[in-house]
């Protein structure tokens, strides 16, 4: 099982982490060093360009750009990798956003990880002149545009909404033969496209994890999923369900703590590895209060959960 962290501060969701959104730049180095140094796999960060206005009250108007995040945790991190949730393929251009990856990839010596997904906030595509309905054959456009330009010297593309040609585009990935590939969603073209690549990751929006066994199977049926049983990445966005803490993680007992580290053991060695999920997000309470609360929670997991999941293989 690997262990996600979702950056905190580069989104502000009301009502969570407000902490995290007095962060400066020396406030997010901190916390992303810590995150490095206590042996968390992957630290991820969302996208929004604009959040639609109806959904403010939901999701909050501040949505830092996540390739320019991606870019600042490069420099800021020397061992975790860096990921998405989710990037929108649609939203960007593959040749700008070949160049911008592979750069990542570069400067964070082979680090990148790109979760991707078709989007869902028409107003976002209205605005930036996309046809929504098209979202999904942009995506796989997309796709395998990036998939030419980081394997040929000579890349050349021709498709229905992008045409690349006469041209040299470097640096490539350090990855060869390129960067792992995993794609969100849950509706089965979007299970058909994770099958083609290298992961999924599952949008527990409207899904619970009961539901991803089915969708799973369906996943492992297609003939691309065939040689991938060993490596393929299920990427699960949500924590274990029925929590037991408290709004503050500092007031936890001793007898609290055992108990809370007990269910989740229980969780990600049992339940999340038979269901198949091989990658999660590690999420604090919400109520948290600083980024001092924060990091001890982080640690606590990270001495407490960590090892003994892993010591379950």
């Amino acid at each position: 099982m690997k262990f996600d962290i979702i950056l905190p501060g580069t989104n502000r969701l009301p009502g969570k982490y407000d902490w995290a959104g007095e962060l400066d730049a020396d406030g997010f180095r901190h916390l992303l060093g810590e995150i490095d140094a206590l042996g968390y796999d992957t630290v991820s960060v969302s996208e929004h360009l604009g959040v639609p206005q109806f959904e403010v009250p939901r999701l909050g108007a501040y949505w830092q750009d996540a390739l320019s995040v991606m870019a600042f945790a490069a420099a800021a991190t020397r061992r975790i990798r860096l990921d998405t949730a989710v990037l929108v393929l649609p939203y960007h251009h593959p040749l700008r956003l070949a160049k911008a990856l592979s750069t990542i990839d570069v400067l964070s010596g082979g680090r990148l990880n790109i979760s991707v997904g078709v989007g869902h906030a028409e107003q976002e595509f209205v605005a930036l002149g996309v046809p929504f309905a098209e979202r999904g054959r942009i995506t796989d456009e997309s796709l395998a545009a990036l998939t030419t330009l980081w394997s040929d010297s000579m890349p050349e593309y021709h498709g229905n909404h992008f045409t690349i040609t006469g041209l040299a585009v470097e640096p490539r990935p350090v990855q060869r033969p390129r960067p792992p590939i995993c794609i969100g969603g849950n509706s089965k073209p979007a299970l058909r496209r994770a099958a083609r690549y290298d992961g999924w990751q599952p949008n527990p929006t409207g899904l619970g994890i009961e539901e991803i066994p089915p969708l799973l199977d369906y996943l492992r049926s297609q003939q691309d999923f065939d040689g991938k049983a060993e490596t393929f990445d299920v990427n699960w966005l949500t924590p274990p369900g029925g929590a037991v803490l408290p709004t503050a993680f500092a007031d936890m007992s001793a007898a609290g703590l055992t108990a809370e580290r007990d269910r989740l053991i229980e969780a990600y060695a049992g339940e999340y590895r038979t269901i198949g999920i091989t990658r999660t997000v590690i999420e604090a309470p919400a109520a948290i209060g600083s980024i001092t609360e924060y990091l001890d929670f982080l640690r606590w997991f990270a001495e407490a959960v960590m090892p003994e999941v892993h010591a379950a293989r």
